[in-house]
């Protein structure tokens, strides 16, 4: 049987073998929800194909108005595209939306975009754009914002621009700028992205929390005071650190009315990082749904009255890292790999897990590919080897050299950074621990010689390493610069079969362990926790929340 995307286009041949064998098992389901979703198969189409029914999105029992009122971080504001917390787009998301959103069983869905194709090779996307849609000022969303929107994200000379890590395939690396012809408009609602090389990660970088389409009036300094988007709210204030709040826009139609903006009001509050505040927050009815619950605090909700608890298994994780190009005292001690292979061989990522994090989650094996990714390869787990850390050191001349390990003064970031010192003090490898508050300790967090930092989850393995390990990334907090591992990148971008992209994923997984790039103890399974007749509030694979689709149940 063929099948086919929203337009009519066939899909792929061998995603239509894939579909029976893996619909039986959750992992291989959401590898292959993710794959065919991608190539513009609808969800319907994709469940279909495995001989599944795509679950009920719809809400049930929604109250129309009243007000949610949200825990979390609030940092200062910034352009999308510099975000570099998840937190600022659950803001954000009051009214600037994106081109396509996506949903923890693996698929995306269209939201700006009305539907996509992409090319079997994956060399050219055709983006079709939803018609009817308005900005809040009233002029139509075209295809020329979405174009325009894409320049932006394409600009690598803005520091900080994260998406310009995710669209480097049709960026000029000369000018730093969008390839000429790479993207043409060619029609009202239309628009044809032609790439040099295949890149099958594009719709899933659309769908990333700092790929917020902005209006062409958009600056950065006026965004809150003139708050221009698509979406069905306008914020009230946003005051970083302390509270925020966002309020339905009563002189707006929102395109997607009827399946979500229930809230009149959301009120955002931030607590600071001390998970103990959090839960006395809770305790005291200071707010309705948390951002995330972390380890101990987790049983602590479980207790509370009207209170539901929501879990999510993720690529959401925490590791340490050595930059090798900081310098320590005029020299870059992390550049030499035998030193990083050291700090790696000496700790055993499943006593990090458990004393860190509680067991929450599942061991790690240094090199930020996760089971659940459809590309992940399984090269083996690390074995924890102080001998031969030691020796390494003692080649290298630094057995006598004190680390210091870097992290966050709270939460699993502290206690990470506490286990695997502890790991590396009982293989006999100095080491001295520093703490930073969290306004301190983002600062700086991609030039730390030697530190502890946290990733969310993405669609794709490959999405991960080609934004965090690519030569030259913004995000690029480790100093890796390795020319094999990004020509293989290159490929796995290339390769559209999850089959086939794992055996390329195998080789880049091996760099990343055989060069000692991170130490990763663990994969971190999500937590939030929300009162019991507040729905749509349950933690995202991506660690996020969406207060759109939140509602008081009637």
């Amino acid at each position: 049987m063929t099948y086919f995307t929203s337009t009519g286009k066939p899909l792929p041949d061998s995603l239509t073998q894939q579909a029976r064998r893996l619909g039986a098992d959750p992992v291989s389901r959401r590898e292959f929800l993710a794959t065919a979703c991608s190539f513009g198969a609808t969800a319907a189409t994709a469940y279909a194909m495995m001989g599944l029914t795509a679950p009920v999105q719809a809400a049930v029992n929604a109250q129309m108005g009243g007000t949610a009122r949200i825990q979390q971080q609030l940092v200062a504001m910034r352009d999308p595209r510099k975000f570099d917390f998840n937190s600022l787009a659950t803001f954000t998301r009051g009214w600037l939306e994106y081109l396509v959103q996506y949903n923890s069983d693996g698929t995306f869905t269209p939201v700006l975009l009305e539907s996509w194709e992409i090319s079997d090779d994956a060399t050219e996307y055709v983006l079709h754009v939803r018609e009817g849609v308005t900005w809040n000022n009233g002029d139509p969303l075209t295809a020329e914002d979405v174009a325009a929107n894409i320049a932006r994200f394409c600009d690598g000379t803005v520091e900080g621009n994260a998406m310009a890590g995710k669209l480097q395939v049709i960026i000029d690396p000369e000018t730093k700028q969008l390839l000429p012809n790479a993207v043409e408009v060619t029609g009202s609602h239309t628009v044809r992205l032609k790439l040099p090389q295949p890149d099958i990660s594009l719709i899933a970088g659309f769908a990333d929390y700092p790929a917020a389409i902005v209006h062409s009036s958009f600056d950065e300094v006026t965004m809150l005071d003139n708050p221009i988007g698509t979406g069905p709210y306008l914020p009230e204030f946003y005051s970083t650190g302390d509270s925020a709040a966002l309020v339905r826009n009563p002189d707006h139609t929102w395109w997607n009315a009827g399946n979500g903006a229930y809230m009149d009001r959301v009120e955002f509050l931030d607590l600071g990082a001390d998970p103990a505040a959090f839960f006395a927050g809770a305790d005291a009815d200071e707010y309705d749904v948390n951002f995330d619950t972390e380890g101990d605090y987790i049983a602590s909700f479980d207790t509370l009255d009207g209170w539901t608890k929501h879990e999510v298994t993720t690529a959401a994780t925490v590791l340490a890292r050595c930059n090798q190009t900081t310098e320590v005292d005029g020299t870059a001690i992390y550049a030499d790999a035998r030193v990083r292979r050291a700090l790696a061989m000496a700790v055993d990522n499943a006593v990090v897990l458990e004393i860190a994090y509680g067991g929450q989650g599942r061991a790690a094996e240094n090199h930020h590919v996760s089971p659940v990714h459809p590309d992940y390869a399984d090269i083996g787990a690390p074995v924890r080897d102080p001998e031969g850390a030691l020796k390494l050191l003692e080649e290298a001349g630094m057995a006598d050299f004190e680390h210091e390990l870097i992290s966050l003064d709270s939460a699993f970031w502290k206690a990470t950074g506490d286990a695997i010192a502890a790991q590396l003090r009982d293989a006999g490898i100095k080491v001295r621990r520093k703490v930073y508050p969290t306004g301190t300790f983002w600062n700086d967090w991609a030039k730390y010689p030697f530190s502890v930092t946290n990733w969310n989850h993405r669609p794709l393995g490959i999405q991960t390493l080609a934004l965090a390990y690519r030569s030259g990334q913004g995000w690029n907090e480790s100093g890796f610069a390795n020319a094999e591992f990004d020509a293989l990148v290159e490929q796995a971008l290339a390769t559209a079969d999850p089959a086939a992209r794992s055996r390329i994923m195998a080789k880049l997984e091996q760099i990343m362990v055989d060069e000692g790039v991170i130490i990763q103890p663990y994969w971190r399974s999500l937590y939030n926790h929300s009162k019991s007749n507040l729905k749509g509030a349950a933690v995202h694979i991506s660690n996020e929340l969406y207060p759109q689709y939140m509602y008081w149940e009637a």
